[in-house]
């Protein structure tokens, strides 16, 4: 069980864990496992059945992230951001899809970019490399876990999208991108 957060503040700078949970809810998946790894520099999700296609002149790709109690037939789709060499975890480069997806941890929310492999032999759903973290003011401890809390994903009582003002009810995994300004982490 996830302990409500036990943020830590260095001057300006919120302190994680090397292990946090996490949600994308762009991708509809919350309450993954993610390790803080500030050796990696490309953030890395478990995804397996990629197939990639496009749809009306976007290029995108659909893949399954393989959870307890969800069926494999679930999929996720996101437009492709890049397709590129990326080092495994035995530093040898191999082609990846990466796509751009928002990221929540504890009451922070921002977008960042994820390559998908097959990290089945493999701990953690998520890896968050450097360049998801760089920037946003985060001090990694070590020897400590689940410092941020549990992903807050928001709430109609927390959102007045600007456009018109209103108040709408969103369901969880679609949060439009206007709202993580709220949050002051979208650059």
């Amino acid at each position: 069980m996830i302990k409500p957060s036990r943020r830590v503040h260095v001057g300006q700078a919120s302190v994680i864990g090397w292990r946090e949970i996490a949600s994308l809810p762009d991708l509809g998946l919350d309450a993954l496992r993610a390790k803080v790894d500030t050796g990696a520099r490309t953030s890395a999700l478990h995804a397996v059945d990629l197939e990639a296609f496009e749809s009306e002149g976007v290029p995108k790709i659909g893949f399954h992230v393989p959870r307890p109690g969800k069926p494999r037939w679930e999929r996720c789709v996101a437009p492709i951001v890049d397709y590129r060499k990326i080092k495994n975890t035995s530093g040898k480069p191999e082609p990846r899809y990466v796509v751009e997806t928002m990221l929540v941890l504890g009451t922070r929310r921002w977008r960042i970019e994820v390559s998908l492999a097959n990290r089945e032999k493999m701990e953690f759903d998520l890896l968050l490399g450097r360049t998801a973290i760089r920037g946003r003011r985060f001090l990694v401890n070590p020897s400590r876990s689940f410092l941020a809390g549990p992903p807050v994903i928001p709430h109609v009582d927390d959102l007045t999208l600007p456009e018109d003002g209103l108040k709408r009810t969103l369901k969880r995994g679609n949060v439009p991108a206007q709202s993580a300004a709220t949050s002051g982490d979208e650059q």
